[in-house]
């Protein structure tokens, strides 16, 4: 089986594993070995792919991980169980999720204006538009009504102070605009998606490399070099911003205005991803020095996974193109 396919497949599966702890990285490092020993056809069954999400879910809710249910790093894995109940049917998911908002009192985390402390908002909306429930997004709207009224402007640049205030590093892709853009979706105000909109593009007008087609992480690495010679583009960032871009698309309107300019960057990361994808089918560290940073990336490749594994679903990035790339891993 290709190594895009194989390799990658069990950590793509709920698109989280940036926030696994040693003993959930253990878990799924497992299920990944159980998948690539399977032949080519058990791994394209679709039960047994699902038995392996739903036993890394299973054993996330049975073991939490001591964060705050409003932190950044349970908002990554709470995307990823609403992704599962999707396709699983089993609500115990949902539930899990519903009892989480419920002991946050569906609030957003401590900092109003840090993108991390209101990713948690996507799982909010989500729950909101299946039940329609109005105060499960009642502080995240408040707080973005707020937001609105005083915005924080300024530079980008990562010594200014307060710059974690404005989206100023790459990260900040995933955490903030998708809240934003779902928030507008279940509650038909389209300041909200106006507000993610004309501010990621600000980020991107800023961090984005148009020859690269690849995020800095921030400002401090603009004139970073790697060892042999290259920029330094972070794997696991531009992961978060792959994963951002389709879950804005998944929220921008078909005939919204600004919905071709993120179809048109999604192609070209994606493009350009695929041309860095090692031959163990893994992304490394330091996108363009993977010989001084060999080990393997995993949250990045499952973010990556997931974001092309979507294109190809919705249509954006062509099956074939994908085949062909996983017919010569030695390509780089």
């Amino acid at each position: 089986m290709p190594p895009f396919r194989r390799t990658t497949l069990a950590l793509a599966l709920l698109g989280a594993a940036s926030c696994f702890n040693a003993p959930q990285r253990i878990l799924l490092s497992q299920a990944v070995a159980a998948t690539m020993a399977t032949s080519d056809a058990a791994v394209h069954d679709p039960a047994l792919i699902l038995r392996t999400m739903e036993r890394v879910a299973d054993w996330q809710l049975a073991h939490p991980t001591g964060y705050p249910l409003e932190d950044w790093t349970e908002a990554v894995g709470d995307a990823g169980m609403m992704a599962l109940v999707g396709i699983s049917g089993n609500e115990s998911y949902r539930e899990a999720m519903r009892s989480a908002g419920q002991k946050n009192a569906w609030r957003l985390g401590p900092s109003m204006y840090h993108a991390d402390d209101y990713a948690v908002g996507q799982m909010y909306a989500e729950l909101f538009q299946y039940s329609r429930e109005p105060h499960m997004i009642a502080p995240m709207r408040a707080q973005f009504d707020y937001m609105l009224a005083h915005p924080r402007a300024g530079s980008l640049n990562w010594k200014t102070p307060g710059v974690q205030h404005r989206w100023s590093w790459c990260d900040a892709l995933f955490m903030g605009p998708p809240a934003w853009a779902r928030l507008s979706a279940v509650t038909g105000d389209p300041r909200y998606l106006d507000f993610a909109i004309r501010n990621w593009w600000l980020t991107s007008d800023y961090l984005y490399d148009r020859d690269e087609h690849l995020y800095f992480r921030d400002s401090r690495f603009f004139e970073q070099r790697e060892a042999n010679g290259s920029k330094v583009f972070w794997g696991r960032g531009n992961g978060w911003v792959m994963g951002g871009l389709v879950r804005m698309l998944q929220y921008i309107p078909e005939r919204h205005a600004g919905r071709a300019r993120f179809i048109t960057q999604y192609r070209e990361m994606a493009q350009r991803l695929l041309s860095l994808q090692q031959a163990d089918g893994l992304w490394r560290p330091s996108l363009l020095d993977p010989v001084n940073y060999s080990s393997r990336e995993t949250s990045g490749t499952a973010l990556y996974t997931y974001a092309l594994a979507w294109g190809v679903n919705q249509g954006l990035l062509p099956r074939a193109s994908l085949n062909r790339r996983c017919r010569k891993p030695g390509r780089h």
